[in-house]
């Protein structure tokens, strides 16, 4: 399964770079996570772990595989039979605005198998994520 939007956000790419890695935040500005939680000190950065719960779906460990300050991060999660991998990526705007693309991909056995039941509800909790910093950072 792969999935991905991409919305323009009128706000700088620092600013939306600094809401986006509040990740224990996010619960406030969208409803597609009930909780995220650090499992390590420190903040957000190469290989920290996180406890995501979202509706719908059972609580899992997420842990950094890719981060480039101020541009991108990328976190994964292992469990039997399916990798997701999550991608969170900015671009500055000419205008001074950024665009955020956000990116899924699901890979295994267990993926392709319950696919069908879950393309439409990461879709619809991506839009809610995508929708969710726009609105949050721009309120600012």
């Amino acid at each position: 399964m792969h999935i991905e939007t991409s919305i323009d956000i009128e706000a700088a790419p620092e600013a939306v770079w600094q809401v986006l890695i509040a990740v224990e935040r996010w619960p406030e500005w969208t409803a597609s996570m009930r909780r995220i939680e650090h499992l390590d000190a420190g903040g957000l950065g190469p290989g920290s772990r996180l406890r995501i719960k979202q509706p719908r779906l059972p609580s899992g460990i997420w842990e950094v595989t890719d981060f480039q300050a101020g541009q991108r991060f990328s976190w994964s999660l292992r469990s039997p039979g399916a990798t997701t991998l999550a991608e969170h990526l900015l671009e500055a705007r000419p205008d001074g605005g950024t665009r955020v693309l956000l990116r899924v991909e699901q890979s295994g056995i267990l993926a392709r198998i319950l696919s069908p039941l879950y393309t439409d509800l990461s879709r619809r909790y991506m839009a809610m994520e995508a929708e969710g910093l726009k609105a949050r950072c721009e309120s600012r």
